[in-house]
Order: C-alpha cells, then structure tokens, then sequence
C-alpha cells in the first residue's frame, strides 16, 4: 500500500475542495516537499482537466508533463453531473484500473499526491459504487473540506460517521471560511469547536486547517 496518496473530499458541491487542494499542495511545497495534484473524475470538461487548471494558477506553476497527458485527471466525462451519470451520457465506464495506475504513477515520482474527488463522498461511480467505498478499498488518507456556517455541523458530522463505519483514515480538516452572505461569527466560532471535538473524539490527532479564499 502507497502511504503518500491524499483524497479531498467534502461535505458537498462547491464547498471549495480545488481551493483547498491547491492551498494544501502550497503548504507542503514551502515544507519542502514534492508534491503533485491530481484530479479523481472531472465532468462537464474536455480536453485538461478545468480543476488542474485551477490548482496550477494558485499554486503559480505553469502546466507541467503529467497535466498535459492527462495523467493528473484519473479520467474524463464531458456532461457537468455525477460521476456515474456523466458517464452514462457519454456512453463510457468509469475504469477504476486505469485511474489507479496514473495515480501509482504520480506516487512513485513524487513526495506526496493530492487527489480531489468529485462531488461529496456519497457521491456514485457507479450504481453499485459510491466514492467513499472506493477510496476506503484503497485506504488513501483523507483530507476533508468543511465549513463554520450554518448547517455544516450535521453534514460534517454525518460524513464523519460514513467515515468511521469504514475505518476509513481523516488525516486533515480544513475550514473553508470564505462566503458572500452575512457571517455569524458566533455562529462559526461554535460550528467550528464542535466539529473539531467530534473530529478529535471521532479520529484522534488530526491537522485541522482554515482557508478563507473564494474556494471552487
């Protein structure tokens, strides 16, 4: 088993999962580490992953080999939606092999690989195979996105507990702070020490991180 594959994940859609992965990879570069992202499954995209693109303009780096022959986009559907129905209406199925392969690929040349799922984790590869079943077979760490705001509590502690059920491995919890609408900050400043006491309580001693950026 490869100990350096991260998958991002989060509570849902547009939670900020390609911003959270570029801001992690641009940690751990001033670390001084080696470290490459990859994108699980896009839709609704042709051609370079739009995803990559982004992690490449925050992490002020030009495409590199691997973006270009799509080694770091595990695969492809044209149609914006699930996984599982952007395949259907491309007429193709999702090859868990040939994904797996890139992703050993990027492993072996690089320190560490982020790899930002698509969706929440609940979200279906296939009918009979849901992302979060996929990545605790593959037993990668996890890097999971949330937020402080109203509402995240239940969504994050309910993703906690799919985590758990499947012995699955939280290695870091990062608080997209950025929104457009009025903040509550006592609000947040509560959200956020609740999900981190179940987080500590739930998986032990965690990095728990705070971006405030307009994720993606």
């Amino acid at each position: 088993m490869k100990d350096n594959i991260y998958f991002v994940s989060g509570i849902g859609t547009d939670i900020g999962k390609t911003y959270a992965t570029a801001f992690l990879a641009n940690k751990w570069q001033k670390e001084g580490m080696n470290v490459i992202t990859q994108k699980f499954i896009q839709t609704g995209c042709k051609g370079i992953s739009d995803d990559i693109v982004v992690h490449r303009r925050l992490m002020k780096m030009p495409l590199c080999t691997e973006d270009t022959n799509q080694t770091t986009c595990g695969a492809m559907f044209s149609y914006p939606a699930s996984i599982h129905l952007a395949a259907e209406i491309d007429g193709k199925k999702v090859d868990l092999k040939a994904i797996e392969e890139k992703t050993n690929c990027l492993s072996d040349k690089f320190d560490r690989v982020l790899v930002e799922g698509a969706g929440g984790l609940m979200v279906p590869i296939r009918q009979d195979l849901l992302t979060i079943d996929h990545v605790a077979a593959m037993n990668y760490k996890l890097v999971f996105v949330t937020n402080p705001f109203l509402g995240s509590i239940n969504h994050t502690l309910l993703s906690f507990e799919a985590m758990k059920a499947r012995n699955m491995r939280l290695d870091t919890l990062i608080f997209n702070n950025f929104t457009r609408e009025k903040r509550s900050e006592l609000i947040e400043r509560d959200s956020e020490k609740i999900i981190r006491l179940y987080a500590e309580k739930m998986f032990g001693d965690i990095e728990v991180l705070s971006c405030g950026e307009i994720g993606d």
